[in-house]
């Protein structure tokens, strides 16, 4: 196809080197002429490859002839343009608004060919070692179903502060959770291994002596009974089960074996890299003389899977979204080819595979990206990894946000945004922290019919605010992504009082002059912080509705829905916690992609303290199994 641009044709301005900045087609009288019309977005093909359809930076009325087909025009990867060549007419604006709002949509085809890429994604995993989704096996066999009693420890270490745990399961879906955490000097972060291991066993040991009521008796604490034979009176307490959560990477070989890979988050001990984590508490533990055993090495997100079951009855997915982003799910062993004929392949049954998800789509080739999620990507401290968590989890959905205000801020030649005034915080990397975004959308939903929050132990769903009946509570989330709601004059008096909140807000947390935030303004950081989160949500809901059909609880696109009443899925984190409307956003998603049959027996429900409660369900699991 051919595009005369200013007398010079497309293909051989590319081939000269031009760039962007070189050609200017308003200047030029830019004319694109053929039969037939189609205004909007497009991609025209140059040198074999495609090209956005803001080329060179420009919207234009492009022209194809018939033999062309129509093109997919709502993925693009060009920035909204904000330039000069538009002026500043009312109109003129609500058109760069409504170009930024199509490239954060998602149609239903989008989202049932990203979860397909989940599902190939899936199997390559379960094939093979060594892929970006790592699917790895925890060797957990079973979940508890909320019946088990008993007492068990969890050691929680993953930062600056190490948690000891003590559970007690009484057996009706409840338990007791006393704890304490204990600081990890930088000395001990970069120190010997061993010093480090003594300090954990310490702490365990402290914790069992001040805290805990499961302290084995001492074997010298009492006079032994003269009248029982030598060899019952040596026989040794026995060791309370305990399970580590251990947040850095390992590579597990057992539900009690793992080797440690590399430190993280500032640890640096010596001596550790190569060694089994569970031998080197357990050797700390001898020691000191404790009757504790490592039983169990487990991942928080297990952790959470383990956590719902006990107190729901059952379980299927444990996932997180908060700060990151993970899911476990409970799989057929016979699907995990890459264990090939080892025993646990060849026992069967079922086991627990961290999916470890939040690197899906590395590649980018499915997830929707804007230039607004590159500079995301960019400047991380892990460019072209996580991208599925850069996507959709609480620790850079504020970061995408001001990179979107930052856009409009900066528009010429006149403004769009805070009459184009920035501050120390707005231009801060990360200074608009979701937790604002969060403040924002919840003073928009002041006195509305609530949506349905997550469910806690086993309740009904029940409203997430205001106290409304749960016959009252909404089952989808209005459009609020919509550049229409930044028209203020077409807003109710309600929506004014909720705008005014909003503008207070950002005031306040961005430190901007109140002369310079209009509410036409809080408008724009209302609608741009919807937009992220709805967009995080229903790609949420991608992974949620992948792992209800590859474990044949559901087919993509709907049409068929299991037998069971209830599919339990545990979830943790302050995303899905406390984001105003990211459960039922989420569920809207799920919806369209397994259909609402499906989607009504998903109970979502809060998995409570993955890390910790989880760590000693697991070792729960491991004395089952017979560790």
């Amino acid at each position: 196809m051919e595009a005369r641009l200013g007398g010079m044709e497309v293909d051989q301005a590319r081939r000269r080197g031009a760039t962007r900045s070189c050609y200017r087609p308003e200047r030029a009288g830019a004319q694109i002429e053929g039969r037939g019309t189609w205004r909007g977005h497009y991609v025209i093909r140059l040198d074999g490859r495609e090209s956005a359809s803001n080329f060179l930076g420009v919207r234009t009325q492009f022209l194809l002839p018939p033999s062309c087909p129509r093109p997919f025009a709502r993925r693009r990867t060009s920035m909204a343009p904000t330039t000069a060549l538009y002026g500043s007419s009312p109109d003129v604006a609500r058109r760069i608004l409504d170009d930024i709002e199509a490239q954060f949509s998602l149609t239903q085809d989008d989202l049932i060919h990203i979860t397909s890429q989940f599902l190939q994604d899936f199997k390559l995993g379960l094939g093979e070692y060594n892929h970006p989704m790592a699917m790895i096996p925890t060797f957990v066999t079973g979940v508890p179903d909320g019946t088990e009693t008993g007492t068990f420890l969890a050691l929680d270490l993953g930062g600056t502060n190490l948690r000891v745990c003590e559970v007690e399961l009484l057996g009706n879906h409840e338990f007791v959770l006393r704890q304490q955490k204990y600081k990890v000097s930088e000395a001990l972060k970069t120190g010997e291994a061993t010093t480090l291991f003594d300090y954990l066993a310490d702490s365990v040991d402290a914790f069992l002596t001040e805290f805990a009521s499961a302290v084995p008796s001492s074997p010298s604490a009492e006079q032994a009974n003269p009248f029982l034979s030598p060899s019952l009176n040596d026989i040794p307490e026995p060791a309370v089960p305990l399970g580590l959560t251990f947040s850095f990477p390992v590579e597990q070989t057992a539900l009690n074996r793992g080797k440690i890979l590399t430190w993280t988050k500032g640890f640096s001990a010596k001596n550790a890299i190569g060694n089994d984590v569970v031998q080197l508490l357990q050797d700390a533990f001898d020691r000191k003389h404790l009757h504790v055993r490592c039983v169990a090495l487990v991942n928080d997100t297990v952790g959470a899977l383990l956590s719902r079951a006990y107190t729901s009855g059952g379980c299927v997915l444990g996932s997180i979204f908060g700060t990151g982003t993970n899911g476990a799910f409970v799989e057929r062993v016979e699907n995990i080819t890459k264990l090939g004929d080892s025993p646990a392949r060849q026992k069967g049954g079922y086991m627990v595979v961290n999916t470890e998800w939040g690197a899906f789509n590395n590649t980018r080739t499915v997830l929707p990206t804007t230039p607004y999620d590159n500079k995301v990507d960019r400047e991380s401290i892990n460019p072209r990894f996580q991208a599925y968590e850069k996507f959709i989890s609480g620790m850079y959905l504020g970061e995408i946000t001001r990179n979107v205000l930052l856009s409009l801020l900066d528009a010429a030649p006149k403004p769009l945004l805070f009459n184009g005034r920035s501050s120390k915080q707005l231009n801060a990397h990360y200074g608009f922290d979701t937790a604002i975004m969060s403040e924002v959308e919840e003073a928009w939903e002041t006195g509305r019919v609530p949506t349905a929050s997550i469910t806690t132990d086993g309740e009904s769903e029940k409203p997430a605010t205001n106290g409304a009946a749960v016959s009252d509570i909404k089952t989808k989330v209005p459009n609020w992504q919509s550049a229409h709601f930044t028209d203020i004059d077409a807003l109710s008096p309600d929506d004014i009082a909720r705008l005014e909140r909003i503008r207070s807000i950002v005031i306040q947390r961005l430190e901007l002059p109140s002369e310079d935030v209009s509410l036409r303004d809080a408008a724009i950081v209302r609608w741009a912080s919807s937009l992220v989160a709805n967009r995080a949500a229903r790609l949420s809901g991608c992974a949620v509705a992948a792992t209800l059909v590859q474990t044949e609880r559901a087919k993509l696109g709907g049409g068929y829905a299991t037998d069971e009443e209830r599919i339990s899925i545990g979830v943790d984190g302050s995303l899905i916690q406390h984001y105003p409307n990211f459960n039922a956003r989420l569920r809207d998603s799920l919806r369209d992609l397994v259909g609402p049959e499906v989607e009504r027996k998903v109970d979502i429900g809060l998995a409570k303290d993955g890390s910790g409660v989880g760590a000693a369900l697991c070792a729960l699991q491991a004395t089952k199994q017979g560790h």
